[in-house]
């Protein structure tokens, strides 16, 4: 019974939450790094930079009880599936942490890990969202509005971020000589897309009784 009592919405909810408040915590505790320019996994070599590693794991956790959830009510096995590349990414991504700043063009196999692990994780949600987006919005209708605009602003945002880290990595063109870049903000629009998909995908998958 304490085992299926983790398969709800809240847990998921509960997890992405934490996870958000660690990121945001490792944000205002690097004054350092800017958060427009450096992405969250190098803040993972900062101050309290165990919070990064913490919230990746929260979240791939969060992810796992999703696709259980997913699991349990039928939804699409096409979505299941992109959902649980999403999660075993961003697992991996937090086991292997990335590089300290301004190492683009020669990562450590740690790095190079993370990286592999991330881009398909990131790819892999959009579709989830995309592949699931009618079924959740008949197991929620009053929820369907957010979750075509969620969906929406993940696909824009994701392209943005391949744009965004194809011209970093070849080294910075796109941005001024006071912000050589903005990956590290339009990968937070599109990561933070994503955790709100996550948590609104729970509370649509759930049962009746289990929704808040």
């Amino acid at each position: 019974m304490q085992t299926r009592s983790l398969f709800t919405p809240s847990s998921v909810v509960a997890g992405v939450g934490a996870a958000v408040a660690g990121i945001a915590a490792a944000d205002l505790l690097n004054p350092g790094y800017s958060p427009v320019t450096e992405v969250i996994s190098r803040y993972v070599n900062g101050t309290a930079g165990w919070l990064v590693t913490t919230a990746l794991l929260l979240i791939a956790g969060a992810s796992a009880l999703l696709l259980a959830l997913l699991r349990r009510a039928g939804a699409p096995r096409g979505g299941r599936w992109a959902v649980g590349v999403w999660t075993v990414g961003v697992l991996v991504a937090g086991v292997f942490p990335a590089d300290p700043p301004g190492r683009w063009s020669r990562p450590s196999t740690s790095d190079l890990v993370h990286g592999t692990a991330a881009t398909p994780a990131f790819l892999a949600l959009p579709v989830a969202a995309l592949v699931l987006h009618r079924w959740l919005a008949r197991r929620r209708p009053g929820a369907a509005g957010v979750l075509r605009a969620v969906l929406v602003t993940s696909l824009v945002s994701t392209v943005a971020l391949l744009v965004c880290l194809v011209d970093v990595m070849d080294g910075p063109s796109l941005g001024t000589a006071a912000v050589p870049t903005v990956v590290g903000l339009v990968e937070r629009v599109a990561f933070g897309t994503a955790l709100l998909w996550v948590a609104l995908a729970a509370v649509a998958a759930a049962r009746p009784e289990e929704r808040a």
